[in-house]
């Protein structure tokens, strides 16, 4: 049997994923934990802030990761998917990995997926590829003080769910992945709590009394100490304007009266409440130390794109990865805040999401639609997508475009300097325009 190719760039790792790891989701810690038990468990030389969610994970692994660089500590970050370019999912310091790195350690995890097969125990998806890379290049050459490690999909079977962290985080549980982790929050809940470990202290921003009752019970029967958004801690907005959103923070542990975040939405106050409570548990018991002066810069400068993002003015451009029903919401509560003469949407969704209700929010707020495919498998037919949002809103002017920069390109020719489009729907869609503009 030949032994495991040796990548020599990373254009042959991601094309070795294509075709040497089994493609899809498969749930279970099987694959992952018999691959960390060959390599003497490298996972255990690092401390991990673990963060799951149905949204937010990213923006508040960003501000938590901002805050601890900005106190001196070096930081790890683990988050997915890409905007870009592939090296922004395995950063230190906010810096991607080094392309030499990333393709030692790939041969290094793909030596083992080779070994595996060879045992009849199968092969590794690609994410789980991503995720062992990961745990290598930061427990063995890059060594972060801090590890934000944000879940994949779920978190009780997601491929991060082997790390033993110093606290878990769920920022919210809404719909999103329903085939995969059940079609009610409280099945839903059940899965992200499995991030949840023994004596492990959990912060939540979750507020849905069903799945809230979920996180308290697993929190209590493995003894764990949950700080709850609106109980143990809170958030109370002070301003919301161009530049983002201005907050006063309350805990048991320290109060802060002026909290600035360039992240807009009121959804971003409550991930920056998230991370700061995950902060302050961080001080409270790992003795990790975090000046006001510190934690209020790191806040202040977090930088997280593609989350409604004003990306050209003039006429206006916003992205947004609102890309499941509660993202959705979360953004049209931020769109009534905007002043434009007309608001128009460019929208992609994936085949696997639930188009009517990511469109269901957006439509009323909107005065003319366009939906395009995106260069992706999963991507949906903008003819169906078309027919689900004509379904929602038969009143409104729907048009279709084949390619993304197309739509863009149509709906730029048609507006004024004071009206806004927002470009909303799928991660996918927004890394597109976002290239496509700032190439420009």
């Amino acid at each position: 049997m030949a032994d495991a190719p040796l990548f020599s760039t990373a254009k042959e790792v991601l094309d070795w994923m294509e075709e040497g790891c089994t493609q899809g989701i498969r749930p279970g810690l099987e694959r992952m934990e018999w691959i960390l038990r060959q390599l003497n468990h490298p996972e255990r030389r690092l401390k991990f802030i673990h963060i799951a969610g149905t949204n937010g994970k990213g923006s508040t692994a960003a501000m938590v990761a901002s805050v601890l660089r900005e106190a001196g500590y070096p930081v790890g970050m683990f988050t997915s998917p890409y905007l870009h370019h592939w090296g922004e999912r395995i950063t230190l310091d906010g810096k991607p990995i080094p392309e030499g790195s990333f393709v030692h350690w790939a041969n290094q995890v793909a030596q083992q997926v080779e070994e595996m097969d060879r045992e009849g125990l199968g092969r590794v998806t690609p994410f789980e590829f991503w995720t062992l890379v990961a745990i290598l290049y930061f427990a063995k050459e890059a060594v972060p003080w801090f590890v934000v490690w944000e879940s994949g999909l779920g978190g009780r079977l997601d491929s991060t769910n082997v790390v033993y962290p110093l606290v878990s985080v769920i920022t919210n549980i809404g719909h999103d992945h329903t085939h995969i982790l059940g079609g009610t929050l409280t099945q839903i809940a059940g899965e992200k709590a499995g991030i949840i470990k023994s004596g492990v202290p959990v912060v939540t921003a979750c507020e849905e009394e069903e799945a809230l009752s979920v996180l308290s019970t697993v929190a209590e029967e493995k003894q764990c100490r949950l700080y709850r958004f609106h109980r143990e801690f809170d958030a109370e907005p002070r301003s919301n304007g161009e530049d983002g959103e201005s907050f006063s923070f309350n805990s048991p542990f320290r109060s802060l009266e002026r909290v600035r975040i360039p992240l807009r939405g009121e959804h971003q106050v409550k991930n920056g409440a998230a991370a700061l409570m995950t902060l302050e548990v961080l001080r409270k018991y790992y003795a990790t130390v975090l000046e006001e002066a510190e934690v209020l810069k790191g806040m202040e400068s977090v930088c997280w794109p593609g989350r409604l993002e004003e990306i050209k003015q003039q006429p206006s451009v916003w992205l947004d990865g609102a890309h499941n029903p509660e993202g959705a919401e979360a953004l049209a509560r931020a769109l009534r805040d905007l002043s434009c003469d007309r608001l128009l949407l460019l929208t992609a969704v994936l085949e696997d999401k639930d188009a009517t209700g990511i469109l269901k929010p957006l439509l009323p707020l909107v005065d003319r639609v366009m939906v395009t495919g995106v260069d992706q498998p999963r991507g949906m037919d903008p003819a169906r997508l078309r027919e689900v949002a004509a379904r929602l809103r038969p009143d409104l002017d729907i048009s279709q475009a084949t390619r993304a920069d197309e739509g863009l390109r149509r709906l730029l020719e048609e507006t004024g300097e004071r009206d806004c489009i927002v470009v909303a729907g799928t991660l996918f869609l927004v890394s597109e325009i976002r290239e496509k503009i700032l190439s420009e």
